[in-house]
This record gives C-alpha cells, structure tokens and sequence, in this order.
C-alpha cells in the first residue's frame, strides 16, 4: 500500500498526474483499516500470552477457533469504526501536493480520532497487559518449578523486546505529532507535513512486519 502512495507521488511531481479518483479515496481508507490491522497483531499477541500465561486453566480461552475468528472480528469491529469517524469528518480526501488519498492531517479532530483508534488504543491495551503479565509472574514466583521460572523468563525477555519495539514506535511519531501540533497552534500548515507524518509510519510497517515475523518463532 506504501509502495502505491509513493508511486503515485513520484509519477504525480514528475508527470503532473492527477489521481483523484474514487479508487483512490478507497485505498487511502484501506491503508488506514491495515494500519490498524497491524498495531492489533501485536495485541492479539499480547492478548495470546495473557491466556498463556495467566489463564492457561481456561480450555475455551485456549480454543484455535477463538484465534481463527478473533481477526476477522477485529477487521469488521475495526473497519466499522474508522468509517463512522472517517466519513462525517471527510477524513479521507485527495492530497494534490503529495498526489495520493490519506486522512487529511490539518483535519485535526479526523486525525486524532484516527489515531486514539489505530495506535494510542491499541498501545494502551498492550502497555496494560504486559504489565499485568509482568506482575502475575512475580506473584506466582515463589510457588513455581525451575521448568516454569526458566519459560516465563523467557517470556518475560520476548515481552520486554515488544515493550522496546512499541517504544521506538511511538517515538517515531513525535515529528509528525510536533508539527501537527505547531500547525493548531499557529495555523499555518507545514508543505512536507504529510512526508515527514508518514515517513515514520513506513518505517513501523515495515519494522512491525519482520517483528512480528520474528516473535511468531518465539511463541
């Protein structure tokens, strides 16, 4: 999807070619919607180990079917969302200057709603449940076997470079959230806002995606 919008952008300044086109509004509201979809991998991964860990009594808890449907729940729930936020705001629209369709970063209550949905949720959620892991362990600590101790700590290491991931994560964003920032405050919009905005978010895609590669070996 990525690799679309800068196509699109490098063809739009080097040949003046216009993109606006309802296909167009279409793939900037599914980048969102994948977007999202990648942040709550990692809560899926989170909400795994929750139940590995802490629940692993509950046998319904530990059912395949449960992890078969929870992703396409997620995608419906997910979608249904951003659309109920996107559409009213006209979120979505054309970028002329950048030549690819994207939420309108000067649409601030599109933007932040986006993002509270997308990323600050879905962070939350993991920040919570990594930390509520972390302190099941040290609880259980003095009544466990040495077989235990030994894979707990061993979760406890994967958990802590998912912390770390996440982390850069959202330092990544600051740039782009200290323009955004500037631009409610002095109302004058930044020319390379949505480069310097999406610059970061390529980076985690791309980051998220061999990250998530790399722990599924780990599991």
């Amino acid at each position: 999807m990525l690799s679309s919008m800068n196509i699109q952008s490098r063809l739009g300044h080097l040949y003046n070619q216009s993109f606006n086109s309802s296909s167009c509004i279409f793939s900037g509201y599914l980048a969102i919607v994948l977007l999202g979809m990648l942040y709550l991998n990692f809560l899926n991964q989170a909400f795994y180990r929750l139940i590995r860990i802490v629940y692993s009594q509950n046998r319904w808890f530990q059912s395949l079917k449960l992890y078969l449907i929870l992703p396409m729940i997620e995608i419906i729930i997910l979608t249904c969302i951003l659309l109920c936020i996107l559409l009213p705001l006209n979120g979505v629209t054309y970028l002329p200057n950048d030549h690819f369709c994207y939420p309108t970063l000067t649409n601030i209550p599109s933007i932040l709603s986006t993002a509270f949905v997308v990323y600050i949720g879905p962070f939350c959620c993991i920040s919570f449940i990594y930390m509520y892991i972390t302190r099941f362990i040290r609880q259980q600590g003095n009544i466990q076997t040495l077989v235990i101790k030994q894979r707990q700590s061993r979760v406890l290491l994967i958990i802590r470079r998912i912390l770390i991931i996440v982390n850069l994560l959202l330092i990544l964003g600051v740039p782009g959230m200290s323009l955004i920032i500037m631009f409610i405050i002095t109302g004058e919009e930044n020319p390379l806002l949505a480069r310097i905005v999406l610059f970061p978010v390529s980076i985690s895609q791309a980051g998220l995606s061999v990250a998530l590669l790399f722990f599924q070996f780990h599991n």
